[in-house]
């Protein structure tokens, strides 16, 4: 029997060891029923290349998964969308259907859909398959549509692997000042540029799979297959992930398969008369919370169909990897919701759901048999142990999880405590108080903290001084406050993440306010539904200065490949809010004092000389310039120690380098 490390690297698992070993052979099993022996899982995992549409030849063939079902019609202008026995499928084994007609039947660009007929009723039903899914701007009814141009030339090779990916999350439609919905060549024209000057090397693409609600930020999917073509064309994305390639930059699809919309015209649910042909049956297939519908990943044409969508999204985009949506609700049978993972046994003790756990382990096997170059990123909450540890140690395989607390740390300190209260050994504990065994990426706030009903970080700092108190000209206590705090929240969690870092589009400059999708509670308006580009490059403006404070950091991390080594503590004083500590040939020194500022600040520091490499005082950064970019620093040999005398203004946060 192989001897799994996860419960050696963490004792605390000792107990659960059975449950951890029940799972890796569960899906060791179903690997080998998957693909066979000494065969890869993704030569197995095929099925976008037999459903759908696909032309041979002078034909194009139709095929669809429907046990449940009596009859299923192709509903074309063709046959003025009604029923028509020239266009019935034929009834396979196991549940499939398939029609072939000639190619000049269909052609690139025309509207279809199926007519399910089941006993006792019928519905028109977009294919579970469908690439390419637009919607009519009259009626706002979905239909699948035939996409069959010259095949996209790919220019660009995908980057190398990246070992700490520094993550600029975006979403397209919302990614311009327009009021309106932005497309795939807007963003390669006017915000990948912003993206590759900043310094981020991966971006994390929202919202991607075809959605019938704009205003479910994309978690809401009806159609898997299909890239949302409110953005634009399935070539024009390629374009742009093209282009991004060419620049570096890695490109990771927020895939969701933790649920699915409980629409039937447009989704997978009721598709053939039945509620459970994905999803699990009665009270166990409806998400209590989310009001969607719960796969059952335990039935293997589920599993083949995610699987499948995965290496879909891989090969025909070339996308470079995938961070996981609510990973959290597929784990455990209650899906986490109101529970607080207090010890270890809440992550077990029968409650996991090990069918969506062998899914996950599987896919991220598969994932790295396409490109071992790619990227995969859990989003949990509850820290389930051994999520991000290799599948061979007895984990999922995850390459990174969120450091999802991070965030809510943050809102708990800006909103509870005082300046003066804000506790360094706390924060640092929090901040670096990671699993030795698993890689993780850090944020301070991500897409979550934007959305109305929540704030964003300088919305909770400046309030309403933000509409008012943001020109250069003029003088604002707060402002003043929002900006240095804004500035040394982003670098100590960047600075003391474990193996990433990411921001949400805009919120590297401040952006004012928050994101509202155009609904019925604001008369469908785009307002809050665009990034106001310009105010970071209006230099009359305060929010430059945090944009140009967030591009030298996020070059300065990129370039000191500080992710190399773990936080190392060089000092902390609860009581003067000083935190010290040493990655590298950097060290980081944070005066979260609202007034007390600190000169010839001694501590013990490895030897040599070092010189200033950021600042967040500089004057270009919104600062008080209350030190020198040009002074040398040496440490002083004195009992034992080496000594580094420093200025430590209050509210502050300075990087230096050691020289050789």
């Amino acid at each position: 029997m192989i001897e799994l490390k996860l419960w050696q690297d963490d004792p605390y698992l000792e107990p659960h060891k059975k449950e951890i070993w029940s799972r890796h052979e569960r899906t060791e099993l179903k690997r080998l029923e998957i693909s066979g022996y000494n065969k890869s899982i993704s030569s197995a995992v095929n099925g976008h290349l037999y459903y759908g549409v696909h032309k041979t030849g002078n034909c194009t063939t139709f095929r669809e998964w429907a046990p449940n079902a009596t009859a299923l019609y192709l509903l074309c202008d063709r046959n003025n969308w009604k029923k028509d026995e020239k266009f019935s499928f034929e009834k396979k084994e196991n549940g499939n259907w398939e029609l072939t007609l000639q190619n000049d039947i269909l052609k690139h660009g025309d509207l279809f859909k199926w007519l399910v007929v089941w006993n006792g009723g019928e519905g028109e039903r977009i294919p579970a398959y469908a690439t390419r899914v637009v919607q009519d701007h009259e009626t706002k009814l979905f239909s699948a549509q035939i996409w069959d141009p010259a095949p996209y030339e790919w220019k660009h090779s995908s980057p190398k692997k990246i070992e700490n990916p520094l993550i600029y999350e975006a979403h397209i439609g919302m990614s311009t000042e327009e009021y309106g919905i932005a497309t795939y060549n807007s963003f390669r024209r006017d915000v990948l540029p912003k993206i590759s000057n900043l310094g981020y090397n991966t971006i994390q693409m929202m919202a991607i799979q075809e959605h019938p609600y704009y205003g479910s930020f994309g978690y809401q999917v009806s159609s898997f297959f299909a890239a949302s073509s409110r953005f634009g064309t399935p070539e024009e994305l390629k374009q742009l992930i093209d282009e991004a390639h060419s620049l570096g930059i890695a490109v990771v699809i927020d895939i969701v398969h933790s649920h699915s919309v409980s629409n039937s015209a447009e989704g997978l649910s009721e598709f053939d008369g039945t509620k459970y042909l994905y999803f699990h049956e009665g009270a166990r297939g409806d998400h209590p919370a989310w009001g969607s519908r719960c796969f059952n990943y335990g039935r293997d044409e589920v599993l083949m169909f995610l699987l499948s969508n995965c290496k879909y999204w891989l090969e025909e985009y070339k996308f470079d990897g995938f961070r996981f949506d609510g990973i959290t609700s597929m784990i455990y049978l209650d899906h986490g919701l109101g529970k607080d993972f207090t010890d270890y046994n809440s992550y077990f003790n029968g409650n996991q759901d090990i069918d969506a756990i062998v899914y996950l382990a599987l896919a991220n096997k598969m994932i790295k048999e396409i490109n071992p170059f790619a990227i995969t990123i859990a989003e949990d909450v509850s820290g389930m142990p051994g999520l991000a540890a290799p599948f061979e140690s007895g984990g999922i395989g995850f390459d990174f999880r969120m450091s999802m607390g991070v965030a809510d740390h943050w809102i708990k300190w800006i909103k509870e405590l005082k300046d003066e209260q804000w506790n360094v050994g706390d924060i640092f504990w929090e901040l670096t108080n990671k699993r030795a065994d698993e890689k993780t990426v850090s944020y301070a706030e991500c897409h979550d903290q934007a959305m109305v009903g929540d704030k964003t970080i300088i919305f909770r700092l400046l309030d309403a001084e933000m509409y008012t108190s943001m020109s250069r000209s003029t003088q604002s206590l707060v402002v003043d406050r929002g900006i240095a705090l804004h500035k040394m929240i982003r670098l100590i969690t960047i600075a003391t993440a474990g193996d990433g870092y990411l921001n949400f589009m805009g919120n590297e400059f401040g952006h004012p306010e928050w994101i509202d999708f155009p609904r019925t509670g604001n008369d469908w308006s785009f307002h809050y539904a665009r990034r106001q580009w310009s105010l970071a490059g209006d230099k009359k403006l305060k929010y430059k200065y945090l944009l140009d404070f967030d591009t030298a950091m996020i070059h300065l991390i990129k370039k000191a490949k500080i992710y190399k080594y773990r936080p190392q503590s060089l000092y902390q004083h609860v009581k003067q809010q000083v935190l010290i500590f040493g990655r590298g040939d950097y060290v980081f020194a944070f005066n979260f004092s609202p007034s007390g500022s600190y000169p010839d600040f001694k501590f013990n520091a490895p030897p040599g000389r070092y010189n200033i490499v950021l600042d967040t005082d500089w004057l270009k950064f919104g600062g008080f310039a209350r030190n020198s970019e040009e002074t040398d620093h040496f440490t002083i040999p004195e009992k034992e120690q080496n000594l580094l005398s420093v200025y430590l203004p209050s509210r502050s946060a300075i990087v230096f380098k050691k020289g050789k």
